[in-house]
């Protein structure tokens, strides 16, 4: 009886210290969001539509980060859950190296790179380059981005 009483005593104290190392992890990673790349904001603004045909600049619509900007200067951005991605997204869905978006002549293209949770382009998942148009949604997770103009 009372080792039955020691090893319950035993797990309790184990849930009660695992339930407390999530709860401190998922207030240090709040407060880690952070876009890596130079000029990009996270100022929400109003959509812009402008006349021009080609994106300028990748917008997060939907997510933690909504609202950060990152203007498009030719150079892959790579997102994910990695600290030297270009977009770093604290998304339980998102992989560590989850997709590339690249220039291809005059257009952007998504990749997505072998996820867990793969990518989606509207709603059809991305399974190689696949060329994003205007305002397209881009889902990684419980991101989602744009590109516009």
């Amino acid at each position: 009886m009372q080792l039955t009483r020691a090893g319950f005593l035993a797990l309790l104290w184990l849930f009660v210290l695992v339930a407390l190392r999530v709860v401190r992890s998922d207030l240090y990673s709040a407060s880690g969001m952070r876009v890596s790349m130079p000029g990009a904001s996270r100022l929400p603004g109003k959509k812009s539509r402008g006349k021009s045909k080609s994106p300028r600049q990748m917008v997060v619509t939907h997510g933690a980060l909504a609202g950060t900007r990152i203007s498009l200067d030719g150079r892959p951005i790579l997102i994910g859950r990695a600290d030297d991605s270009t977009l770093v997204l604290d998304d339980d869905y998102a992989s560590t190296r989850h997709a590339r978006l690249s220039l291809r002549g005059s257009d952007w293209y998504v990749e997505d790179l072998g996820s867990t949770n793969g990518t989606y382009l509207d709603r059809a998942k991305v399974t190689g380059p696949t060329k994003v148009p205007l305002g397209v949604p881009i889902r990684i997770g419980k991101t989602v981005i744009e590109l516009r103009s």
